[in-house]
């Protein structure tokens, strides 16, 4: 396969598909969660706040798929399910464990920002 030398802004790049999940909000706070401790799937969907159980089963199935995150059974009744990072995962997690930890930093000169250009915005809307 002959791959483009634009990379990912290339709509046929493989890694446009891979950076499409990994940027999703879900994936980045599972795959957090999972690197700090192995969880079961009820663990997680606590864990992560707002996430419906499909949304989440669609989001592991993916992780697993790209081998950042590894499933196990186990044969107990009802059947137990546990996910663990691997180490292609984590070497991934630490880098979004650094963008968690900027955007707690800076959220309050974001939201400053944010404020400051709605404000702007509206004064602009009524000027015409």
């Amino acid at each position: 396969m002959t791959r483009d030398s634009r990379g990912p802004f290339a709509a046929t790049c493989p890694t446009r598909h891979l950076l499409d999940q990994i940027a999703d909000k879900w994936s980045m706070l599972a795959l957090i969660a999972i690197d700090s401790a192995p969880r079961r799937f009820n663990a997680l969907k606590r864990e992560i706040e707002g996430i419906s159980q499909k949304v989440l089963t669609q989001t592991l199935r993916r992780l697993e798929r790209n081998g950042l995150i590894s499933r196990s059974v186990a044969p107990t009744v009802p059947v137990s399910v546990t996910y663990a990072i691997t180490p292609l995962g984590h070497s991934l997690a630490v880098m979004m464990e650094t963008m968690r930890t900027w955007s707690i930093a800076n959220i309050d000169s974001i939201l400053a920002a944010q404020s400051c250009y709605d404000h702007s915005r509206s004064e602009a809307q009524s000027l015409k």
